[in-house]
This record gives structure tokens, sequence and C-alpha cells, in this order.
């Protein structure tokens, strides 16, 4: 007895679904290849490095680039690779930390409370999300001039931002109003409704305005070589570039400062993707 013949629509959903698994294998691949093309290539000897396609050939492979760029970088000439290393660490952290809760704050404000000219500045912020940051880099260098050279300085302009603020604000207009409602009725105020009922069910956007801005933070150019000269408050990514300056360069040790430089992007992004895919999915599904 011959089994039935797949009827057409489930045969064009079978094709549907190859053709998507085969279009995002594709991207997959496109996204990932240049990661794992750093990853190889620290591991190479420099001379293999730079070598086309065969430079994602996985041979000669050893940690020799780590332990010279780490030598390259340990000694009051050169400044050493673990300060600029906290420097960046130290910097993201209280950006991230910080705008979570200055941002978080102004978009419950925004979601939630009625009050005097909510539409107007509402209106600025979004606003503000369109202007890039390089055409109020040199303004700003103006206006914080007497703290050149400090970690402060790479800290405090990018606490408040406007598009952590408007993704927390479209996080919370979708939050049920009855959790707060019933919150309120038990005797909570303002601060206790936040604090114990509304953060601890938007994990999603805290993760993802977290990620977000933890990749914006860590990865800063312009603001420290414009507010920097001192190599001891200069940030990971400004030493990278000083670094591969050097003639002539020795790519796989860049390839390995490279490498350390990404690493702490990918930790952070591995905690919190859980909460960063809930984030999307829930996104997805509202719309």
């Amino acid at each position: 007895m011959t089994s039935p013949l797949p009827r057409p629509k489930n045969r064009r959903r079978t094709l549907a679904n190859v053709r998507d698994y085969v279009i995002l294998a594709i991207a997959a691949i496109i996204m990932v290849a240049p990661i794992y093309y750093l990853v190889i290539g620290s591991l190479k000897p420099s001379n293999e490095v730079l070598n086309g396609f065969a430079g994602f050939l996985p041979v000669n492979l050893s940690f020799d680039n780590y332990s010279a760029a780490f030598s390259a970088l340990n000694s009051e000439a050169t400044g050493y690779f673990w300060q600029f290393f906290l420097n960046s660490f130290a910097v993201s952290f209280v950006i991230v930390v910080g705008g979570l809760i200055v941002n978080s704050m102004a978009g419950y404000a925004f979601a939630r409370l009625d009050w005097a000219g909510q539409d107007k500045v509402f209106i600025l912020i979004v606003l503000l999300i369109i202007v890039p940051f390089e055409s109020i880099a040199v303004p700003l260098m103006s206006l914080m001039s007497g703290q050149r050279d400090t970690l402060f300085v790479q800290m405090i302009p990018f606490i408040a931002n406007a598009f952590s603020v408007f993704l927390f604000y479209t996080f919370f207009l979708n939050l049920p109003k009855s959790l707060e409602e019933a919150a309120r009725l038990d005797g909570l105020g303002s601060w206790g409704v936040f604090f114990r009922i509304v953060v601890p069910n938007s994990k999603s956007a805290f993760a993802t305005v977290a990620i977000l801005t933890f990749l914006s933070s860590w990865g800063q150019f312009l603001w420290p070589l414009l507010m920097t000269s001192d190599p001891a408050v200069r940030p990971l990514p400004l030493q990278m570039s000083v670094f591969s300056a050097q003639l002539p360069p020795d790519w796989g040790q860049v390839f390995a400062f490279g490498t350390l430089l990404v690493l702490p992007v990918l930790i952070v992004f591995l905690l919190f993707q859980r909460y960063f895919v809930q984030s999307v999915a829930g996104s997805a599904v509202k719309g």
C-alpha cells in the first residue's frame, strides 16, 4: 500500500521552512565569520594571520600572541593591560548601572505619570535619539574641559540616554496596570510599586538595555580620544588603536588584543541572553 502524497499546502510550508533555514544559516555564517577569523588569527603566527581564506584554517595554533601582547603592555612606558581593562570596565559599569536606574525611572515617568509638559518633553527625547553624538561632541568637550583626563568625564555624559528611555517607556506601556493597582491597594507607595513590582516584572527590558548600553560604552573611542591624553585613564579600545598603530604591526598580537576586547561583550550577552530573547520575542508578539 503506497503512502499518500504530501498535500500541496504542506509541501509549500516545508519548502518555506527550508528556505528560511537556509537564509538564516547564511546570515549566521556571515555574522560569525569575522569573529571566528579574529579568534583563529589571534592563535596563529603573525605571518599567517592575513592570509585570505586560508586564515580560516585552524593550523599552527598557540597562545604566544596573547603572552606577547601582555608583555608588550607591562611597563610604565607602555602602560599596563590590566589598567586599560579596568578603566573600560569601571566606565562601562557606572554607565550601565547608572543608566538602568536613571533611564528606567524616566521611562516609567513618561509611561505612567501625568505631569505638565509631558508630551513636549517626550517629543524632545525622541528627537534626541536621531541626533548623532559626533554633532555634539565638540560643544560637550568645551563644556567639560575642566574634567579632562579623568574617568568621570568618560562616564557622566552617557548615563542618561534617550534611546534607553524610549525602550523602557515602550515596555512599561505594555506592563499590566492591574499589578501596580493591586500593589497600591496593599499600601505600597510610588517608590515601592516601582522597585518591588515594576522592576521585577521588567527583567527582559533591563537586560536588553544593559546589553545595548554595555556594548556602546565598552566600545567608546571618539569621546576618550577627545578627552584623554593620560595613559593612566585610557580605555581599552583607545589603547588598542595606539597598539595597532605601532610599526611594523604585529597582526597576531593585534588580533589577540581584539579578541580580549570582544570577550567581555560576549560574556555579558551570554549572561543576559535569555532575558534579551524574551524581550525581542515579546515585542514581536505584541507588534
